[in-house]
């Protein structure tokens, strides 16, 4: 037995303390090496979401030049350059089913004096099935202009469609979330009594399609049944598991923004089904996550003849400091950045009308990056020899799609799809 072994058999046995092993074992133990020290690095602030990393991620930013943006010589012709553009962002996407009917379904029809408002279902791909309200105003002498109303995110998930309709009885929580967001005015009631067919369907993770935890299957699913503070912790719960969903969904091998962009592309395919419906003049718009959806719809889709988007749109670069933790998980889309900028997706849409809305005093996107926006799309515009199609407007307002807002996109929209 060596004296290491002795000295510890010892101690186990309680036999001797500390103070009365040898020198000679204390003086090995003085020997052993010390960790090894951290490499010497300067200690600056960075003002970024992601502390001192952002300088590398900086460096990798840097690095996407968006090869695939029609501003690259190597695009001549708009057509060619939106296939090869389209394809990068549905590669990205990581998510297209086989095409399935429609099947909608009116569960509930109602006459609301100046407009029938229906409730459908239909079936974006083989495993789901979409709620959604169709808004139709009465009196029509033809086939009308539709207008696909892309509901917000604003932290909200309890609903969806809800966000952009009035139902007269709105819940309390939709109410304070109606005047915060679109000013006290939901843009589906507005538009179809403008004339339009409207229709708005739930995202995935939202309104009729929301998440509901095993903990809380207590407060039943019926929504109208829950009080403000049931409302606002069923919320808080939904917002605590956006994470957990990525995570789910990428072992599944598919995206979020994936799906919620592919069911807005088949909400079209049931658009054009309805007997009201113009297919030649269908437009979009939303504000927030639905101005989200309306870039991606308005770029992937020709059935889209006019879209506007409101309260997002930005240059990603500049984004990466300090405007990442304002945004949620269905905002982005992974490894589409080093093909194109969000910018370069919406030129997509020409050599069609495009109107994007910004708020100066939005918090959610840095100026300098939705005014370097605006130039690269209306660059785009102008290199597709379209650039009086497009139109970009700034407001001294926070984030929100409120009336005046509202006017100046519909009426736009009247010009576009009514004339």
């Amino acid at each position: 037995m060596t004296g290491r072994q002795l000295i510890d058999r010892r101690s186990a046995l309680g036999l001797i303390g500390s103070a009365s092993i040898p020198s000679i074992a204390r003086g090995q133990a003085a020997l052993a090496p010390q960790a090894p020290t951290d490499q010497p690095r300067d200690l600056v602030p960075t003002g970024a979401d992601v502390g001192s990393l952002f300088l590398d991620i900086e460096r990798l930013a840097a690095s996407n030049q968006y090869p695939l943006s029609f501003l690259n010589p190597r695009f001549d012709r708009l057509e060619e350059w939106k296939k090869v553009g389209r394809q990068a962002v549905l590669d990205a996407f990581s998510y297209r089913p086989d095409p399935v009917d429609p099947r909608p379904e009116v569960v509930d029809r109602q006459d609301m004096g100046e407009f029938i408002r229906e409730k459908v279902l239909f079936s974006t791909a083989a495993l789901f099935r979409v709620p959604a309200y169709v808004h139709v105003p009465k009196n029509l002498s033809g086939r009308a202009p539709a207008i696909v109303d892309l509901h917000s995110h604003g932290g909200m998930y309890l609903f969806g469609k809800e966000k952009v309709i009035d139902f007269g009885r709105n819940h309390p929580v939709m109410v304070d979330y109606h005047a915060r967001n679109y000013g006290g005015r939901p843009t589906t009631t507005a538009l179809v009594r403008r004339g339009y067919v409207v229709i708005t369907a739930d995202a995935f993770m939202f309104g009729e399609r929301r998440l509901l935890l095993d903990d809380d299957l207590k407060y039943g699913w019926e929504r109208s049944k829950y009080s403000v503070e049931d409302a606002r912790r069923l919320n808080r719960a939904c917002g605590s598991k956006e994470d957990t969903l990525v995570k789910s969904l990428t072992y599944a091998g598919v995206t979020w923004p994936g799906i919620v962009t592919w069911d807005d592309m088949r909400t079209v395919d049931y658009l054009i089904t309805r007997p009201e419906v113009d297919p030649k003049r269908i437009g979009c718009v939303g504000v927030s996550f639905g101005g989200w959806r309306t870039l991606f719809l308005a770029s992937l889709d020709e059935r889209i003849a006019a879209a506007c988007v409101v309260g997002f749109m930005s240059a990603v670069k500049p984004m990466i400091r300090a405007h990442m933790d304002t945004h949620s998980f269905v905002h982005f889309v992974p490894s589409l950045q080093r093909h194109l900028d969000l910018p370069d997706v919406v030129s997509m849409m020409a050599p069609k009308p495009l109107l994007v809305l910004q708020c100066k005093q939005d918090e959610l996107f840095p100026l300098a990056g939705m005014r370097h926006a605006v130039e690269k799309i209306a660059a785009v515009y102008e290199k597709a020899g379209v650039k009086e199609r497009f139109s970009g407007r700034f407001y001294d307002v926070p984030h929100r799609f409120d009336a005046p807002m509202q006017e100046d996109a519909f009426t736009w929209f009247d010009r576009h799809l009514k004339g």
